[in-house]
């Protein structure tokens, strides 16, 4: 197995790190999944990740709870006013629905920016809504037809962080791609403040395309059954490499990246099936970060210019 010796392009984006709390798992996930569901950020639009799953011991409220993130692309004006557009549309409708759920701010650290979720959240409640003071924390309490008030923490924190780290597993079959991606994914979900957008992607996209109407397509040179279809020069799969997951994962900040693709490596190195690990880029097109493997505290014997 080969780690190759290039870099992760990664981009700026903002986030919001929030905690989802609900009496049960089945309400949970269901408030969970529909609120990081379809990434999206490609058709202008924000894109959601778990961080990790809480026991009631570690919540706000001491029920079964979710860190979660969600994320837009760029920092600017722009990007705040959808930013807070999107946010509120995923909370209405992906967790305000769902039964017994509450949601608080839970970024990691202090920041002066934050988003008044009154106006796109709390006047749900139709002017019924009320301010109150609970668990230490300014809420909005939202009535609703269930019976149990949906609770919101009024102000919530954003702040710049670093989107599209990622990793690329070549193996040497699908069932490994599966089984190695998977492995991957859990790693990144013990984890701080970073999550995975797509779990385990099956699909790496590249920035030009034949159909620009429906956004990025497939990385084609790195599709495995296309071999048959592309010149030597143009099919870039190593020999004996059947199917090439890829792993991507947004964090507050580039250190985070770092470390999550350190212990991703550490952990996976080993595995049967993996034959070379490398990263997705486009030739620092992207964005502002490049990220090496060389530089990220792996041990540099296993880094090849292969």
């Amino acid at each position: 197995m080969i780690i190759e010796n290039t870099y992760c392009e990664a981009f700026e984006g903002l986030v919001v790190q929030l905690m989802i709390t609900a009496q049960d798992e089945i309400f949970l996930k269901r408030a969970v999944n529909s609120f990081t569901a379809l990434p999206s950020t490609v058709f202008g639009d924000a894109e959601g990740g778990i961080v990790k799953y809480l026991q009631k011991n570690r919540t706000i409220d001491g029920r079964l709870g979710t860190i979660v993130q969600l994320w837009v692309n760029g920092t600017g004006k722009k990007s705040r006013s959808k930013f807070y557009t999107q946010l509120g549309r995923r909370i209405r409708q992906g967790i305000l629905v769902v039964p017994t759920t509450s949601v608080f701010d839970a970024y990691p650290e202090k920041t002066e920016d934050t988003f008044d979720v009154m106006d796109n959240v709390g006047h749900c409640g139709d002017g019924y809504e009320e301010i109150m003071i609970k668990f230490d924390r300014t809420l909005i309490s939202v009535p609703i037809m269930i019976g149990h008030d949906f609770l919101i923490e009024k102000k919530i924190k954003y702040a710049p962080g670093v989107m599209g780290g990622n990793l690329w597993l070549f193996c040497d079959s699908v069932e490994s791609g599966i089984k190695i991606g998977r492995r991957a994914v859990s790693v990144i979900e013990k984890i701080d403040n970073v999550c995975t957008t797509f779990d385990v992607c099956s699909a790496g996209s590249k920035p030009e395309t034949n159909f620009p109407e429906i956004g990025p397509s497939t990385n084609h040179p790195y599709c495995p059954t296309l071999k048959s279809k592309l010149s030597a020069d143009e099919f870039k799969v190593p020999e004996g490499v059947l199917s090439i997951p890829e792993i991507v994962f947004n964090a507050t900040d580039v250190d985070t990246i770092k470390k999550t693709m350190k212990e991703v490596i550490d952990d996976i190195y080993d595995m049967d099936g993996l034959v070379k690990i490398s990263t997705g880029n486009y030739g620092g097109k992207l964005g502002k970060f490049k990220i090496y493997l060389n530089e990220i505290g792996l041990d540099d014997s296993l880094i090849s210019d292969e």
